[in-house]
């Protein structure tokens, strides 16, 4: 019974003792935390998507405080939020310009050439450094195998028929996706801009055509068409500038192979009058 009584008390004696020791420590060592970071962190998502460029949503609070961070930064929060940081921390509100994620690429599956039946790794990441790097034959397109799909915290993208596609309506611009394409299919660009170049192959023509249908093959005809000279050549490929284009459209009406995509919602038809009210109509005319 000894052999049981006594190495029992020995434990809860050492239990004690150390929980004597840990209190203490965590009083002498106690460091107070500034009221207003805990109020902010109370106004934040909670989405921990280091889209501030701090490590969650804990860093980027502690980096408001000391000054390392702007009140609009975080950019899951909306504009309401930013203010209410800003009144916290007694400093005025600038309105972050809102981003979104584009991909570079209408490659899918029916649309590109592919070199095999593909069994490998199915993340982009390990795909990018086997040999062979995915059934396609463009080097500069989506992957597909939807590395960017996992990281997202807002669902806002979705492999569909082997090609990234982004739900504008739920990305918040946090560009966790970008960050980890192996290829740098994925940019961040500003929300107001409808109309881009969805491709980033820099070759010429002749061998884009031989692994994409949709790809860019650079004959300038956006260039030409652009009335604000916002469409420029770089090498082989056209790249639009967000700061000069107005989202007019007429770039992506005039590529032939309609590599530029046009994110601008539909526009109503125009509504038809009654029969009997376009007859009298053309009775006037006459």
């Amino acid at each position: 019974m000894d052999g049981i009584i006594y190495p029992t008390i020995v434990m809860g004696g050492l239990g004690v003792i150390f929980g004597c020791m840990l209190a203490f420590a965590s009083q002498k060592f106690h460091v107070e935390v500034d009221q207003r970071q805990t109020d902010i962190r109370a106004l934040l998502p909670g989405a921990n998507c280091g889209g501030c460029g701090f490590p969650g949503c804990d860093g980027y609070a502690e980096a408001c405080v000391s000054g390392a961070a702007k009140p609009n930064k975080c950019v899951a929060a909306s504009p309401e939020v930013s203010a209410s940081i800003a009144e916290i921390l007694g400093v005025s509100a600038e309105a972050a310009e809102p981003m979104v994620a584009f991909v570079k690429c209408r490659g899918s599956f029916d649309k590109t050439v592919k070199d095999c039946v593909y069994q490998g790794a199915h993340d982009c990441r390990e795909a990018a450094v086997v040999p062979g790097r995915g059934p396609s034959s463009c080097a500069y397109g989506c992957m597909g195998f939807g590395t960017c799909e996992k990281v997202c915290a807002f669902g806002a993208i979705k492999i569909v028929d082997g090609l990234a596609v982004v739900d504008r309506e739920r990305c918040v611009g946090c560009g966790a996706c970008a960050e980890e394409c192996p290829r740098g299919v994925i940019a961040l660009i500003p929300r107001k801009s409808k109309i881009q170049v969805a491709c980033g192959n820099p070759l010429k023509g002749p061998f884009v055509k031989k692994v994409c249908s949709v790809g860019c093959i650079g004959c300038t005809l956006c260039v030409k068409a652009c009335p604000k000279e916002a469409i420029e050549m770089k090498g082989s490929l056209a790249v639009i500038d967000p700061a000069k284009c107005v989202n007019c459209g007429l770039c992506a009406q005039k590529c032939p192979v309609k590599a530029i995509t046009d994110a601008r919602p539909p526009r109503p038809a125009p509504a038809q009058k009654p029969a009997g009210e376009a007859t009298a109509e053309a009775a006037q005319v006459q």
